[in-house]
Formats: C-alpha cells, structure tokens, sequence
C-alpha cells in the first residue's frame, strides 16, 4: 500500500494518551501519519511518543516550520485523511464555526476537498449532549464530517454515561476503510 498520508489531530482531552496508540496501529498498517496537537493537548501528554510511533515531526503551533510552504497548507494539500481523536467539545465548537487559531484547525479550514474527515469525540457526557455540541455535530455532519462515538461507559471525571473515546483499534479500523 502506498502511504496515504492521515493528518491525526490531538486535541485537549484526559484520552489524549490514547492517540498514541491509534498512531501506533495506523502507522503499523503503512499509512503516513502526521500528528498535530493543541497546546492543551500537550498537558496530558507531551510530543514525544507521537514523533517515535509516526516517524514524523509533531506539528504543536501554527507556526511549526517543516519546509518553505507554511506546515498547515502543506499538510491540508496532502491529507487523504483529517482524524481527530479525541476531539473536545471546544474542537468541534471552532470547526463548526470555522474558527482557525492554532494549526489544527488551521488546516481542517484549509483541507483539499478530496481529504475525508473523521472525528472521534471524548468529553464529559453533559458536554456531548448539551444542545451547542449536539448543534455543531450536526452541521459537521452536513458537511461530510463522520463521527464515531462517543461510548458509554465510566468517565474519568467519575461520571458513568456516555463522553468515552470510541476504542483506538475500531477507530483505526474505519480510518483504513475511508481510505480503501
């Protein structure tokens, strides 16, 4: 397979550690991961796993310089994927609205119009259901934006319901069939 290039955005949440291992199972599978993390990404785990499972430099700020064509345009244009797990409800909320003040939401406004997009929520339960997140999934959703979760299940704030990242492996699964 030739290494299709996925963008995995992760964002501020307790499941950021997770990430890793979905760009651990994506990379194994021979696709080209490119990791990009919020900065509040970076308070539950640092940059350094990601460089090491990717094999690719970790974008953390919209001004991350990989080359001499700005790194957000660059890595929009080649993007046969845009995968953000976990996506918080403050993600969803500036991708809704088309908000862009830090790379990654840099480079979903600025994604070819070929790339798909898949989005993998983790958040507290009455955060997924308040009627702004549900409202913004929505018009995602209407512009080909899938999302997968979240799942039931104990959440780290002690709550039990729903606000679980969907599994990695499930989440790697249907990534490999968007791009089959």
């Amino acid at each position: 397979m030739s290494a299709k290039h996925i963008i995995l955005g992760v964002t501020g949440s307790i499941a950021a550690h997770k990430a890793a291992d979905l760009t651990s199972l994506l990379t194994k599978q021979g696709f080209s991961v490119h990791v990009v993390m919020t900065a509040d990404a970076q308070r539950f785990i640092t940059p350094v796993p990601f460089r090491t499972l990717s094999r690719n430099a970790v974008v953390t700020d919209l001004f991350d310089e990989q080359g001499w064509q700005p790194t957000h345009i660059n890595l929009a244009d080649e993007a046969a994927l845009l995968l953000i797990a976990p996506a918080t409800a403050n993600v969803i909320a500036k991708l809704a609205h088309g908000l862009a003040d830090d790379a990654l939401t840099c480079i979903a406004l600025a994604l070819n119009a070929k790339a798909k997009v898949l989005i993998a929520p983790a958040m507290n339960g009455k955060m997924w259901r308040h009627p702004a997140t549900q409202a913004n999934v929505a018009t995602l959703k209407k512009r080909g934006a899938e999302f997968l979760g979240p799942e039931k299940g104990l959440l780290s704030c002690g709550y039990e319901g729903i606000g679980r990242l969907w599994p990695v492996a499930q989440i790697a699964v249907r990534a490999a069939k968007l791009l089959a």
